[in-house]
């Protein structure tokens, strides 16, 4: 069936409902995005598709969440190919708001803040971006609550009266995903968070709507970074000390690369674990975090770990 484009709250909560009741639908799936998409969007769309009777896509640049304006200007905006790649995954609604639809009276007064856990990190290097992001991933879970004026139909979570709600969230984004996690579990939103493994080119590379910007040697200097990320798995998994400075030592040995960080944290607090990344055999779950400069790109990538 081909993708049907809304961009009004009023048209995306008729649309889905009218969807719901045609496929007799019991669940809906929302998969959150900024548009330029890329086989990174496709897997979370298709997983979406695949666990749900009616899905959502979303597509808006959101820009509380830039504190460049220049970088927001910069951001592509791919709508017609967006659509294509949805369509292909069998996505059933775009939703594609302007900036006036979202924010009517301006940039809102009140906004989500992100705490603790979004000043650390990314939220170090980039001030206030995750308070803008969480701001927009709020909005978005409610505009794309199933099934508004709905009565039938199986529950959230298994309860009587509107079908069952997921967002799926990529992995590689990993502190984007664990806030909006711990968002929905703080302020009960009734919605299940799914998140969907990174999505990886053939040489390794995270996928990323800013690789484009790479030229091919910066491209190929970008490499190290999962190369990092990947010889601290191998590690982890032989349960070897991670020898975290080691792994650096490669990344800063790339002339091209300018590291912000790298570390490995616990996967729910963000929190380093110190003592799991020099002499000390690596035991347990722990996720890997780098951030870096590619000539005049700004990339991030982590790699779950396990023993």
């Amino acid at each position: 069936m081909p993708i049907k484009l809304v961009t009004t709250v009023a048209d995306l909560h008729a649309q889905s409902a009218r969807l719901l009741t045609e496929k007799n639908g019991t669940s809906q799936g929302l998969v959150p995005t900024m548009g330029a998409l890329h086989e990174g969007h496709a897997a979370l769309a298709r997983t979406a598709v695949e666990q749900n009777d009616v899905v959502v896509a979303t597509i808006f640049v959101n820009p509380l969440q830039f504190g460049d304006a220049t970088d927001l200007d910069r951001y592509p905006r791919t709508l017609d190919a967006d659509l294509a790649l949805l369509e292909a995954q069998g996505v059933d609604l775009a939703f594609a708001p302007s900036v006036e639809e979202v924010y009517p009276g301006g940039e809102p007064l009140v906004r989500i803040t992100s705490g603790r856990l979004g000043e650390k990190w990314e939220g170090a290097s980039r001030p206030g971006h995750f308070d803008g992001a969480l701001t927009v991933v709020a909005k978005l879970l409610h505009y794309g609550t199933p099934g508004a004026g709905l009565s039938a139909g199986m529950g959230v979570h298994g309860e009587a009266g509107l079908p069952a709600y997921r967002a799926y969230f990529g992995q590689k984004d990993a502190q984007q995903l664990a806030l909006v996690r711990r968002m929905v579990a703080d302020l009960n939103f009734p919605v299940e968070i799914v998140g969907v493994p990174t999505v990886r080119s053939a040489d390794g590379l995270a996928l990323s709507s800013r690789n484009r910007f790479l030229s091919d040697d910066e491209r190929e200097a970008a490499l190290v970074l999962s190369r990092a990320l990947l010889l601290l798995e191998e590690r982890a998994k032989a349960r070897e000390p991670l020898d975290l400075e080691s792994a650096q030592a490669m990344v800063e040995s790339q002339p091209l690369v300018g590291l912000d960080y790298f570390d490995v944290v616990d996967p729910d607090t963000l929190e380093p674990l110190a003592e799991n990344c020099r002499e000390t055999p690596f035991r347990g779950e722990a996720l890997a975090l780098i951030a870096a400069k590619v000539g005049p790109v700004r990339l991030i990538d982590n790699m779950p770990l396990s023993s």
